[in-house]
């Protein structure tokens, strides 16, 4: 058993008679009154999400969960699949229990949270950050690097995040999957 003390973003717990990843936190310790954590919690059977508040000190049911590397190797519907990179067992997950999927190409190697109890997979941790190639956005011109101005832009995975104006079709550009944001554009 832990307390809230322990809560941390990506640790899974049982709430509610459901298995729910923390996604946010925030300890908060206000003037008046006991201290209190407020979460974000995302059910990883049905990828419903859900505000609470633990107040300090409650007990949390902690899921005991194995990490292991897995390559991404095709989408067919909702469903993923992935093979592991040290035995070349393949699972597969549905589209809810995937946070960023927008940015998963093939080839892409993830983090699968799975609970040892049972085996089930619980959640995917994407890698920092991602390499994509803009297939479609309007075209840029020289000199606009000076103001932070964005525009639209459809990804080689069919995703669409804004971009600055000087990205062209074609170009290579590292994002931050977890925010769906441009970071930097990537030299071929």
């Amino acid at each position: 058993m832990a307390s809230s003390s322990d809560i941390r973003k990506g640790l899974c717990i049982h709430y509610n008679n459901d298995i729910y990843k923390i996604i946010d936190f925030l300890h908060v310790k206000p003037g008046k009154g006991p201290a209190f954590v407020r979460t974000k919690l995302k059910s990883v059977t049905n990828g419903k999400v859900i505000d609470n508040t633990f107040s300090a000190g409650h007990k949390i049911d902690e899921v005991r969960v194995e990490t292991k590397k897995f390559q991404f190797l095709y989408k067919d519907g909702q469903t993923y699949h992935f093979m592991n990179v040290s035995d070349y067992n393949q699972i597969t997950i549905e589209e809810n229990l995937l946070d960023a999927h927008g940015f998963l190409k093939e080839g892409e190697i993830v983090t699968v949270l799975t609970n040892t109890e049972d085996g089930t997979s619980l959640s995917i941790e994407m890698p920092q950050s991602v390499i994509l190639k803009v297939t479609s956005t309007e075209p840029g011109l020289k000199g606009n690097t000076a103001t932070n101005a964005t525009k639209p832009a459809i990804l080689e995975t069919a995703a669409s995040i804004n971009v600055p104006l000087f990205i062209n079709e074609g170009d290579s550009i590292k994002i931050d999957p977890e925010k769906g944001s441009y970071i930097e554009r990537v030299k071929n």
